[in-house]
C-alpha cells in the first residue's frame, strides 16, 4: 500500500507528549548515545527540554510526519546561524542530577560533539531523521527530507549538510539518491574500532 497520499507534515509544538515522541526517535537515531550521555531517564529527559526554544533538541527545529493524527516520523534541523544561539542550559535543567552525567560525558566525547562547530555558515544542518520502522521503504523518508529542503531554503539557508554513520548504508543511500555527496569524514586521523562518520552535503 502507498502511504504517501495519507502523510501530512507538520511543524512541532511545546507539548510534553510530543516530547516523549521526539526523545524516543532521537534515542533510536543516535544509537544509544544519548542514553549513554543522560541515563535512564533519557526520555523524561529530553521531552521536558523539547519544550523549551534555543537549544539543539528545541520542538523550534522538529518537522513531524503524520498519519491519521498519529506522528509516524520525525526530522529535526536548524541553520548554522541559528546554532550559534543556542544553550546548553535547557538540557541542563531538564536533566538534574544527571546533569553531571551528561557534562562528563561531553568532555569524553569532546572531538565528536565539536563537529556541530564545523556547520557551514550557510548550511541547514540536519540533525536527525527517523521514519516508523512499518513505514519505511513507502517514501516517508523522501518525503520528510522534502520537507527538510523546504525548510531550509525558507531559512536563507544554501546547502543542507548532515553526519551519517559509515555502517548506515540505508540512510547513506536515501542521501545519495537525493543528490548529496561526501564531503568529508571523521575521524581523519585517529583510528576508532567500527566508528566513522561522513559529513554529506547538498547544494540547494
Amino acid at each position: 500500500m502507498n502511504h504517501q497520499n495519507l502523510i501530512r507534515f507538520r511543524a512541532a509544538t511545546p507539548d510534553f507528549d510530543e516530547g516523549v515522541v521526539f526523545a524516543r526517535y532521537a534515542d533510536e537515531v543516535t544509537e544509544g548515545f544519548l542514553r549513554f550521555m543522560l541515563g535512564r531517564n533519557v526520555i523524561t529527559i529530553l521531552a521536558t527540554a523539547y519544550m523549551h526554544p534555543n537549544h539543539d533538541y528545541s520542538y523550534q527545529n522538529v518537522i513531524f510526519a503524520e498519519r491519521d493524527h498519529v506522528i509516524v516520523g520525525m526530522a529535526s534541523g536548524y541553520t548554522a546561524k541559528q546554532r550559534h544561539h543556542f544553550s546548553d542550559q535547557p538540557l541542563k535543567q531538564a536533566a538534574g542530577y544527571a546533569a553531571l552525567q551528561m557534562k562528563a560525558v561531553k568532555l569524553l566525547c569532546a572531538p565528536l560533539i565539536r563537529i556541530l562547530d564545523t556547520i557551514g555558515e550557510d548550511d541547514f544542518y540536519l540533525l536527525s531523521i527517523a521514519v516508523d520502522k512499518e513505514l519505511r521503504g513507502e517514501g516517508v523518508g523522501s518525503m520528510l527530507m522534502d520537507a527538510v529542503e523546504d525548510r531550509a531554503r525558507a531559512s536563507g539557508a544554501t546547502r543542507l549538510s548532515l553526519d551519517v554513520s559509515a555502517k548506515n548504508e540505508g540512510a547513506r543511500r536515501l542521501y545519495e539518491h537525493r543528490g548529496m555527496t561526501v564531503e568529508s569524514q571523521w575521524p581523519k586521523r585517529l583510528v576508532i574500532p567500527g566508528f566513522k562518520l561522513f559529513r554529506m552535503t547538498k547544494t540547494l
